[in-house]
Parts: C-alpha cells; sequence; structure tokens
C-alpha cells in the first residue's frame, strides 16, 4: 500500500512538472503551418511557456509524419530527431529522408528542461511542401489567343472549366503568371493575396504560389477563372518609356493537383484547352491606377456552365520553368479598413474626403448611377495651403480610378492591379452630396506578424512611433519602396539598409528580408556592385553608391542580429564579399575615392545659404567609412560561418582601410576635412579612429549639434547612427535634445505639422503650409523613421548580444531622460516576448522585466549600487537565480535566466 501511495505521489509530481512547461508556437520556415514550402530542409521553431524563472531548455525531441493521427502516436513517422541535447529551439533544419512534393507533413516537439522536467508533446503543427522539382511542373505557359490592344492592354481573362468524377480528399493550386493574378473558382476567390506572384527578378527568379483549394472544389462541374493584369513585369516603371522590362506578353501558369478520396490524382493544368476573352479591367498600371467599365463584366464567367463558345482559344508559350520558386515572404494582404473622417468641399469646389491617415491600399465604393456614367477618384498624400487637393508630388504618376457603371443598381468597384499613397481622395462624376458610408480605404501591405509595441508619456513621441509603423506599412507591400504614391515606388537599397533594424523591431521581417536580399544577390553585377534599386529597373550603370551598395552587407547582418539564423549570412555571403571586392578593386592605396556616390542624401541645406550652413559632407569621406564597414561585417560574418582565411585576410585590410581614412579625412588633431554630423557620426559608429581620437570627435559632435541650436542636420545615412553615437559617448542628455526638438529640422517637426507617416524631406511642407520641390517630396518615406531603433534599443533599452544574437542572449540597458516619466515595449522574439518598461515616480525608478524562457539576459538597472534595489519585495542581493555583478556608469548589472522581474530603485 505505501509503494502504491508513494508511485501515486511521484506520477502528481511529475505532472505538476510536465504542466509548468509546454511547448507552442510551432514554426516552419518561420510561418505558422505554411502550405508550400520550398526546399529539402526546412527550419523548425518553438517556444516554450512556463510559469517559473530560469526555464532553459537542455534537449528537444521532434518527430515527422505525413499522417497526424499516427504522428501522435509515435508511428509511421518521417523522420525522428530522437532525444537531442541541445538548448537549440529555433531555426532546427529537417534531416530525415527526401521530402516529397505537394505532400502535407505534420511535425511535433517534445522538450527537456533544466530541472529535468520533460514537456508533454506539443500539438501537432503542418508544412506542406510545393513543387521541389522542376519536371513536377505538367503546366504549359498559356497567353491570350485575341490581339491585344497595344496601348490599353485590356486584362486578360483565362478560363477553365472540368469535371472531378469522384469524392474530393484535397486539392492544391500552383498559380504564377507574367504580370499579376487573381484566381477564382467556381466564383470564389484563390486565397486572400493581393499583388502575386510578387515583385523578384523575374528572369531570375518568379515566385509561385500554393493554395489549399478544397473547399472550393465540388464533385462534378467545376470552372477556373484567372484575371491577369501587367503589373511590374511589363507595365511601366520608373521614368520615361521604361515598360516591359521583363518581356511583352503576360502570360499564366497554373496546376492544380486533385486528390480523390480513393487516393487517385488528378491534375488539371493551364494547357492548349484553355479560353481567353477580355472582361471590364480596360487598363491597369501600378502608377496611373486602373479603369473598369462595368458594362464589360462577363456575369458568371467564373461558374461551370458559363457560355465561353464565343471566346478566343490560347496560345502555349515555351518558357524555362528554371526560375520558378516557392513563395518565401508572407504575400499583401488587406488589413486596416479607413471610413471618411471628413468630407470637404475644397476653394475649388472638389468634392474630397479625408480619411485621416496617409495609407497605402485602395477606397473600396458602393455607387448607383446609370449605364455609362464614369466616377474617378484621384489620390493625394495632403491638401494644399488653401486646402485644395494637391497631387504636384506624384509627378507623372496618374493614380486615378476610374470606373464606368453598368445602371443596374447598386455597384461595388474596388481596383485589382493597382494601389495608392494617400489620404485624400477626390470624388468626380458622383452628384449631390457625397455619403461617408460609400467610401471605404483598405490598407494593403505584406502579412508581416506585427512584433514590437512602443509606448510613453510623451504623445507626440508615440506619434512618431506611429507614423514609423505606418511608413513600413507603406512601403512594405512586397519590397521594400522608397515610396508608394508616386511615379517610383522602388526598392531603393539605401532606404531599406538604414531602416532595416527598425523594420526588424515592428514586424517580423525576416522572410521579407529573405526574399528581397536574394533578388539583390541576383541583380548583383558581376563587378560586384549592387544596384541602386532592386528589383532592378535602373539599368546596368544604375549601382556602385556607397550607402546603397552596402544593403549587401548590412541588411543580412541585422538580419542575423535580429533573427539568430545564419541561414541569410550562407545564402548572401558571396554577395557581401563580392561587393567588399569591388569597393577593393576600385581602392588605390586603399582608398575609394572613385565613382558615383549619393552622399549624405537630404541633409540639412538652408534655402539661402550665405555663410556655408548647409550640411554637406564629402562624399569619399562617407564611402570610406562604409567601406571599412562593410568589410568588419564581412569578417564578422566570416567567423559565423567558419571562414577563417576569410577573417584573417579582411582583419588585415580593415586596418589599412582605417589608416587610408586617418591619412587622407583627418588632422592630427582630430579635425575632420568634413566637420558635419554625419561625417564625426559615421566615423565614430564604424571605429574609424583610434581610441586617443574618439572622445575628442564626439565633443565636436556636440558642438556641432549646439551650433545649429540642438538640431539635427543629417540625411539618410547619418540620421540612423546619430543618436547611436551620441548615447555611446556618454550624450544621453544631447540625444533626447535631438528627439524632442520641434522645429525644422527635426524628427517631431511633421508630426507638429500633423503627419502621420514619415516624410522624405525634413521640411516636406514648410511652416506657412507651402511645400517642398514636388519633383521629390513625398511624405511616406521611412528612412527617417530609423530613430525608433535608437528608441527600442536605448531608450528602453531592449537589445540583443551578439554571443546570443536573435534575443537568445537579452540585453536590458534602458537610458531615462528627456523629462520622460514613463517608456515600455515589447518585442516578440522567436523564443517568446521580451519587454522592458520604466517608470519614473516618488524618487524611484520601476522597472518590469519580462524575459521568455530559454532564454538569459543582462541587466542594467540605473542604480548606484545594489543596496537601492528591490525585486518583487526583496533586496536585490535575496533573490534567488539574479547573479550582482558590478556597478559602472551609473548602473548595477545583473544576470538573469528566464521570468518576469519587478525592480524598484531608490534614487
Amino acid at each position: 500500500m505505501k509503494k502504491n501511495i508513494a508511485w501515486i505521489l511521484l506520477l502528481f509530481i511529475s505532472s505538476v512538472g510536465f504542466s509548468q512547461n509546454k511547448v507552442t508556437e510551432l514554426l516552419c520556415n518561420n510561418l505558422s503551418n505554411p502550405f508550400g514550402t520550398g526546399g529539402s530542409n526546412p527550419e523548425f521553431s518553438w517556444q516554450i511557456t512556463s510559469d517559473k524563472r530560469d526555464v532553459m531548455q537542455t534537449a528537444y525531441e521532434l518527430r515527422v509524419s505525413s499522417n497526424s493521427s499516427l504522428l501522435k502516436k509515435g508511428k509511421s513517422l518521417q523522420w525522428n530527431s530522437g532525444k537531442v541535447n541541445s538548448d537549440q529551439s529555433v531555426h532546427i533544419n529537417y534531416a530525415g529522408p527526401s521530402l516529397q512534393s505537394n505532400k502535407k507533413y505534420y511535425w511535433q516537439v517534445k522538450v527537456w528542461d533544466n530541472s529535468g522536467n520533460a514537456s508533454s508533446w506539443s500539438q501537432p503543427a503542418f508544412f506542406q511542401t510545393a513543387l521541389l522539382h522542376t519536371n513536377d511542373w505538367k503546366a504549359k505557359w498559356i497567353q491570350p489567343g485575341y490581339t491585344e490592344d497595344p496601348v490599353l492592354r485590356k486584362s486578360p481573362l483565362f478560363r477553365k472549366q472540368f469535371t472531378a468524377k469522384k469524392k474530393i480528399k484535397s486539392a492544391t493550386a500552383y498559380i504564377t503568371a507574367h504580370g499579376l493574378y487573381e484566381a477564382k473558382i467556381n466564383g470564389q476567390r484563390v486565397g486572400d493575396a493581393y499583388f502575386t506572384p510578387g515583385w523578384t527578378s523575374y528572369n531570375k527568379r518568379l515566385q509561385y504560389q500554393v493554395y489549399d483549394v478544397t473547399n472550393l472544389l465540388k464533385r462534378g462541374s467545376n470552372a477556373i477563372g484567372v484575371t491577369l493584369g501587367s503589373g511590374w513585369y511589363r507595365g511601366h516603371l520608373a521614368w520615361g518609356s521604361n515598360k516591359n522590362i521583363y518581356g511583352k506578353d503576360i502570360s499564366l501558369l497554373l496546376q492544380l493537383i486533385i486528390t480523390y478520396s480513393d487516393g487517385t490524382t488528378e491534375t488539371i493544368v493551364s494547357d492548349g484547352s484553355w479560353k481567353s476573352s477580355t472582361g471590364s479591367i480596360i487598363s491597369s498600371s501600378i502608377y496611373d491606377g486602373e479603369t473598369i467599365d462595368d458594362r464589360d463584366h462577363k456575369t458568371g464567367w467564373t461558374l461551370p456552365g458559363y457560355d465561353d463558345s464565343k471566346w478566343n482559344d490560347v496560345k502555349v508559350a515555351d518558357f524555362s520553368n528554371d526560375n520558378l520558386i516557392a513563395t518565401i515572404n508572407e504575400p499583401a494582404k488587406k488589413h486596416e479598413t479607413f471610413k471618411p473622417v471628413k468630407v470637404i468641399t475644397t476653394l475649388k469646389g472638389e468634392k474630397v474626403i479625408d480619411f485621416g491617415q496617409n495609407l497605402v491600399g485602395w477606397v473600396m465604393l458602393k455607387v448607383r448611377g446609370n449605364a455609362g456614367d464614369t466616377v474617378t477618384i484621384q489620390h493625394a498624400e495632403v491638401l494644399d495651403k488653401e486646402g485644395n487637393f494637391y497631387t504636384n508630388n506624384l509627378r507623372a504618376a496618374k493614380a486615378t480610378s476610374t470606373y464606368i457603371l453598368n445602371g443596374k443598381g447598386e455597384e461595388y468597384f474596388e481596383p485589382h492591379f493597382t494601389y495608392y499613397g494617400f489620404r485624400y481622395i477626390k470624388i468626380e462624376g458622383i452628384k449631390g452630396q457625397l455619403n461617408p458610408e460609400d467610401f471605404t480605404a483598405v490598407a494593403i501591405y505584406a502579412d508581416m506578424k506585427p512584433t514590437g509595441t512602443f509606448s510613453t508619456s510623451n504623445a507626440m513621441i508615440n506619434q512618431l512611433q506611429h507614423n514609423i509603423q505606418w511608413g513600413q506599412k507603406g512601403n512594405f507591400l512586397d519590397v521594400p519602396t522608397d515610396c508608394p504614391q508616386r511615379d517610383e515606388r522602388l526598392g531603393w537599397t539605401g532606404d531599406a539598409q538604414v531602416f532595416s533594424r527598425t523594420a526588424s523591431f515592428n514586424m517580423n521581417v525576416n522572410n521579407f528580408f529573405d526574399k528581397w536580399m536574394q533578388d539583390v544577390a541576383a541583380d548583383q553585377f558581376a563587378d560586384g556592385r549592387v544596384p541602386h534599386v532592386v528589383p532592378n529597373v535602373l539599368g546596368a550603370d544604375a549601382g556602385g553608391s556607397a550607402g546603397w551598395s552596402d544593403v549587401s552587407t548590412i541588411v543580412p547582418w541585422n538580419m542575423y542580429l535580429a533573427y539568430g539564423d545564419k541561414k541569410i549570412l550562407e545564402n548572401q555571403y558571396s554577395s557581401m564579399k563580392a561587393w567588399v571586392e569591388y569597393m577593393h578593386k576600385q581602392s588605390h592605396n586603399n582608398l575609394w575615392n572613385t565613382g558615383f556616390d549619393f552622399g549624405d542624401w537630404l541633409f540639412y541645406r538652408p534655402d539661402d545659404d550665405n555663410d556655408g550652413r548647409a550640411a554637406v559632407t564629402d562624399k569619399y569621406l562617407i564611402a570610406q567609412c562604409f567601406y571599412a564597414h562593410s568589410t568588419q561585417l564581412l569578417i564578422n560574418a566570416a567567423k559565423v560561418l567558419g571562414k577563417t582565411d576569410d577573417v584573417t585576410f579582411y582583419t588585415d585590410l580593415l586596418q589599412k582601410i582605417k589608416e587610408a581614412f586617418l591619412k587622407e579625412y583627418v588632422t592630427p588633431n582630430g579635425r575632420f576635412v568634413s566637420g558635419t554630423q554625419t561625417a564625426y557620426v559615421l566615423a565614430l559608429n564604424f571605429d574609424m579612429l583610434p581610441q586617443n581620437l574618439r572622445e575628442q570627435a564626439a565633443k565636436r559632435l556636440v558642438e556641432n549639434i549646439k551650433s545649429y541650436d540642438d538640431h539635427l542636420t543629417t540625411g539618410f545615412l547619418g540620421t540612423p547612427y546619430l543618436c547611436h553615437v551620441l548615447t555611446r559617448f556618454g550624450y544621453d542628455s544631447v540625444a533626447y535634445k535631438l528627439l524632442l526638438q520641434k522645429t525644422y529640422p527635426s524628427w517631431l517637426y511633421p508630426v507638429t505639422m500633423g503627419a502621420t507617416t514619415i516624410w522624405e524631406r525634413w521640411d516636406g511642407e514648410k511652416p506657412d503650409s507651402t511645400f517642398e520641390n514636388p519633383g521629390m517630396n513625398s511624405f511616406n518615406h521611412y528612412a527617417y523613421g530609423a530613430i525608433g531603433d535608437w528608441m527600442y534599443r536605448k531608450m528602453v533599452g531592449i537589445d540583443t548580444y551578439e554571443d546570443g544574437v536573435g534575443y537568445k542572449h537579452i540585453k536590458i540597458q534602458p537610458h531615462i531622460g528627456g523629462g520622460f516619466t514613463f517608456a515600455s515595449a515589447s518585442l516578440q522574439t522567436y523564443y517568446g516576448k521580451v519587454s522592458n518598461s520604466w517608470k519614473v515616480e516618488n524618487h524611484k525608478i520601476l522597472m518590469d522585466v519580462d524575459i521568455p524562457a530559454n532564454t538569459k539576459a543582462t541587466i542594467y538597472l540605473p542604480a548606484a549600487n545594489a543596496d537601492n534595489v528591490q525585486e518583487s519585495g526583496k533586496k536585490l542581493s535575496e533573490v534567488k537565480g539574479i547573479k550582482i555583478n558590478k556597478a559602472k556608469d551609473g548602473y548595477v548589472e545583473v544576470e538573469t535566466g528566464s521570468g518576469e522581474y519587478h525592480f524598484i530603485i531608490e534614487q
């Protein structure tokens, strides 16, 4: 009896141990239950949730099966890792037998922790493979069978009717296009993604999408209908007559694999049996907008039984499938919607609607009228000084939706293959008063998971954070664009690299940048130059600028720091090295001072600069700094990847680059030939100076800031590092002065002018409500939003150490100041949520810190010594699991494991 009681107690204790750790948030290739994974060795990640402190994984077991029921029983496994003694819980590669194409696999994990507890098996997650081999494609490329109008290029319709003879178990559709596509099966939309197949370097990398369409099909007669638009493939891009960049054709590739309940399969493919015609989309252009004539709508054309006898046949084209790849990043989807906040009649008599937020997407319209009535909607970011509709800054982009009514009751319109950057719309063609309920603006951007939160006691800084996030949303549609509204909207590499670390806080951009960086490598020139824009639509001469081409080294390293996956370094290493080697070969005596550079783009320039106040930084000084920085990042990557020969070679080269910088640009006393903020910021941030010259350089930087009455003067390249350098050298108060400055040039000046996104220029709208040069004056341009990185990593103090990237080893070190009484931030990492909030009240600092399981943290408490600190009501020295290291520079350094911590610090 006693033995039985003992066993019961043991089982009870064990079950309590099991319940404390739970494996959740299973990800494959950084996505939850992805449909259409490419590659032979997907990556697995998971989180551990626990109600205890100091939980560290010591081992895991992962198993994969094509049968979810058998997986739970541990039977019929595709792969079982066995018990692996490791604390790794992110980016674990599949290492089993070869995976099959078009197959769903289920997987689950159990873990052991540092207290000897084993979790239960997680709930199964799944991934479905894409077409892993080129010869898996049976479909043919098809094109319209009619002669296209070479000017309007009406959107073609493709149609196929077929019969499913048996009961359907599952069905998967694989679709891509030369152009953009929208597909329907039996009248229902396939998926909720827009602007598919996305924008890549099409000739080298063309994505296809994979859809579970089981619920759209039925036994018996079915129909598929696909509409195409010119999009980025052959539409007008950049300037002049720059179109047909990837080809003149518009083509479809579709493969539908049906699995019946009896285990047999059937494949429906695009081929010569399809039909083609045109419909209601008269014209569609990324820049100019879309025209839809609803009188030409073919009712029921995506349904079975539709009479397509008068449609044209299709042409079968012979294109290689070698460039086809499974989709990597999250596609663009609809997100927030906005109703009008104000209906305006301007002084010019224009009917204008204000949605209250500068966004990217389009307007959904409900309208009634007569057949042939035309409604136009123009889009704008701002109103002019008199309150009239203003589109001069859109340059040649028409940005107009034109809708021609069929007169059959209430009609619903929205675009398909274009998008707009706007806060305001001007409506023509609707008689009488506008009904706000008929207009809904919808934001469209890549379906990246929000990860970061940030709030403070200062409402204007909170608005700045709002603007940073909306600048990111608006310009992360599918590639990181400079702007979303004018005749540009290109993947400018310099803008992307300066904002990449900020972007990685606000949203999970791991796959977004992984996909885009592969295009950077694909479009990189043979000599190592990186194009100014990627995908490259500007030609062979547009590349090689310092700060722009350095995207090839900066973004991979930033993504490695943020997400801890060295795969991006492996994928991009040859590209990183090629860029550094280009600079090396262009240098003379290790000095890179040749070729074209953009310089510190859009730096401060007074209108009437009589006394030389414009902050002009020598372009080649900037280039030398980035030459050194990229070389350092290449060294870092080489160390991670074990490339010891490269580490040795480039470490030696880096020293020579810095020596050449000193000789050319710095006097013996430490003064620069360009005494601008950007010059000192780059030199200090990239460690271009020997130790004995750094402090005086930091002082010169501060003196320069003071000489501009505590204003910044930096452009695109200097701005991201400005406050970081000030904090590093002990000038937090100056950094806060810059952050809180409200007059031009500053981060808060646009906020005072009512901005809801980040502007391209510091003074896009001047204090008198006039505008800067419309030739370059975007009001949605995220580059200057790079200050967010300082706000998150320094002000609130959430960062990662390089010995535990991806927030495996977390650094918490807030820099309190600026008159703030409160600041808080949180970040959803692959391990879980890390957060810190600090509050100043009654001569105390309250700090609440949350560290996820399977990580550790070094926390810097703003206190003179440990005796001034309590945690959860106890003296710090009495708290189990907290190691107190030292007090230095106004902080007490402690080491902790996972858990929630509540510090009270006496001042």
